[in-house]
C-alpha cells in the first residue's frame, strides 16, 4: 500500500505565518502537522509516500528527504490547483494498481489505524459535526457502508462529516471515476473533488465501509491550531529535558520544548510548544506555539502563535506573528 498526502494548499487562513512556510510544516505539540501524518501511517507499516506538493513545495521536499531520508518518496507538483480529485489524479502513474491511504496534509485524526488497515473493505473517515454544510457529507446505511457522499451540500443528508482519511482497495476505478469528472467537466465549488469521485465508486457498486475517528484536530486556522496543540499536549504529557538548564524558571506542564533553547526569568506553560533554538528571558508565556530561532524578552503572552526568526520586545499579549518578524513594545 502507498500513501498520498496532498499539501499543495496555500493555507490563507493561517497568514502570515504561511507567506513563508507550508501548512503542513506549522509546529504543533512539539512536531509538524506533517509529520504526524507521516508518522501515523508509517508506524502502521506503509513506507512509499507521494505527497502532492505546489505552494512552497520545495520546502516541503526539503524537509521530508531530510527527516524520513529511509522513506520511499514521490513528490507530484500541482502547478494549478483544481481540487483534491486533481491532486490525486496526479498520481495515477505512480501509485498504478496498488491499493492506497490517502490523508489529506491538514488532517490530524486519532483512531485506530490497523484496523482501517486489515479491513477487506475500502474505507473513509467520518466525525459527527454540527456544521455538515461547511465538509464532505457521506450519507451511511445501518451496517456503516457509504450510500452517498456529497461535497459541502446546501442541504446535508447526515451530520457525518469527512474528515479527510480514505484507504481504497479499487483504485483503478478511483481513477477512472476521476477522469470521468474532468472529461465531463464536474466540479464542485470550482474543482475537481475527491468525494465526487468517491460517489461515483459507491454508484458503480463498490461496498466502501466507514470508521469513525476518536478525535480529530482542526489545524486551518490560529484559533483551533492553538486548542488542536493544548489537546494534543495534554495527550502526550509534552517534552521538557530533563537536564535543562533554565535559569529561574517555572515550567507548568504539559510543555514542549525542543533542543536548544536559552530560557531564564521566566514562567512557561501550560499548553506551550516552542521550537529550537529559541531564546526566551524574563517573560511569562502560555497557551501559545512558539517557532524556532525565536527571541523572546520582557513579555506576556497567551493564546499566540509566533513564527521562526522573529523577535518580540517589550510587554504583549494575544499576537499573530509570522516568520522573519520583529516587533520592539519598549
Amino acid at each position: 500500500m502507498k500513501a498520498i498526502i496532498p499539501v499543495a494548499g496555500a493555507g490563507t487562513k493561517l497568514r502570515p505565518h504561511t507567506y513563508t512556510q507550508p501548512k503542513a510544516l506549522i509546529p504543533i505539540a512539539g512536531k509538524t502537522i506533517l509529520s504526524f501524518i507521516v508518522d501515523q501511517l508509517h508506524d502502521a507499516g506503509i513506507n512509499e509516500f507521494v505527497f502532492i506538493v505546489g505552494y512552497l513545495g520545495e520546502k516541503i521536499k526539503e524537509y521530508v528527504l531530510h527527516t524520513y531520508p529511509d522513506l520511499v518518496t514521490h513528490f507530484v507538483f500541482q502547478n494549478e490547483r483544481q481540487g483534491t480529485g486533481h491532486a490525486i489524479e496526479l498520481t495515477r502513474s505512480i501509485v498504478g494498481n496498488d491499493e492506497v491511504f490517502i490523508a489529506l496534509g491538514d488532517t490530524i485524526c486519532e483512531y485506530d489505524v490497523k484496523e482501517v488497515m486489515d479491513s477487506p473493505y475500502s474505507m473513509l473517515g467520518i466525525k459527527k459535526v454540527d456544521n455538515p454544510s461547511d465538509f464532505g457529507v457521506a450519507a451511511i446505511d445501518e451496517e456503516g457502508f457509504i450510500e452517498q457522499a456529497v461535497e459541502k451540500p446546501n442541504i446535508p443528508k447526515s451530520n457525518m462529516a469527512l474528515v479527510g482519511l480514505y484507504k481504497i482497495k479499487e483504485t483503478d476505478l478511483l481513477y477512472e471515476c476521476l477522469s470521468k469528472l474532468a472529461l465531463k467537466n464536474v466540479t464542485t465549488h470550482t474543482g475537481y473533488n475527491l468525494t465526487d469521485a468517491l460517489d461515483c465508486m459507491v454508484k458503480e457498486g463498490v461496498k466502501i465501509k466507514s470508521f469513525k475517528v476518536k478525535h480529530w484536530f482542526d489545524c486551518g486556522k490560529k484559533e483551533t491550531l492553538l486548542y488542536s496543540n493544548a489537546t494534543l499536549l495534554k495527550k502526550s504529557g509534552g517534552n521538557v529535558p530533563t537536564d535543562h538548564p533554565y535559569k529561574d524558571c517555572i515550567i507548568i506542564p504539559p510543555v514542549s520544548i525542543a533542543d536548544g533553547c536559552e530560557i531564564s526569568h521566566s514562567i512557561i506553560g501550560p499548553h506551550v510548544a516552542i521550537g529550537a533554538n529559541t531564546s526566551i528571558r524574563h517573560s511569562i508565556v502560555r497557551d501559545s506555539i512558539i517557532g524556532s530561532y525565536t527571541n523572546l524578552f520582557e513579555v506576556v503572552l497567551d493564546n499566540s502563535l509566533i513564527g521562526s526568526d522573529a523577535s518580540v520586545k517589550g510587554l504583549s499579549r494575544n499576537l499573530n506573528i509570522g516568520d522573519n518578524t520583529e516587533i520592539d513594545f519598549g
